[in-house]
């Protein structure tokens, strides 16, 4: 029995290493804000731990300061070879007077991310 202990602790490391639950969040490195007329545009750099269709951060939103969503980027496909990125979503209309937005990332496997990122605007 005492032989198999090695074995199994390392089948248990190779299965959780294998998890993509087990992938951190994606985690918005940096963002910008500038106001086009009464819209703004948004630009996000995110990172993820993509592994292909199966995992990857599939969007990023626009929230106001009462957790308001006011915009959502989708991301379309992985970007296993492209980490961080940045997007951008234009078009966003922010409440005048607003100071503060966050921006929440989300994966397709384990949704919307804990940490929000907190930009004050220009």
């Amino acid at each position: 029995m005492h032989f198999m202990k090695p074995a199994l602790i390392t089948l248990l490391c190779a299965l959780s290493a294998a998890s993509p639950a087990l992938a951190e969040a994606p985690r918005i490195e940096g963002a910008t804000a500038h106001q086009n007329g009464s819209s703004w545009t948004i630009s996000v750099t995110l990172s993820h731990a993509d592994t292909g269709w199966e995992h990857y951060a599939d969007g990023w939103r626009v929230l106001d300061e009462n957790g308001r969503e006011l915009g959502l980027r989708v991301l379309a496909h992985p970007h296993v070879n492209e980490q961080p990125f940045t997007r951008s979503l234009s078009g966003i209309a922010i409440p005048e007077g607003t100071r503060h937005i966050s921006l929440q990332a989300r994966c397709i496997v384990d949704g919307w991310s804990d940490e929000s990122f907190r930009l004050t605007l220009p």
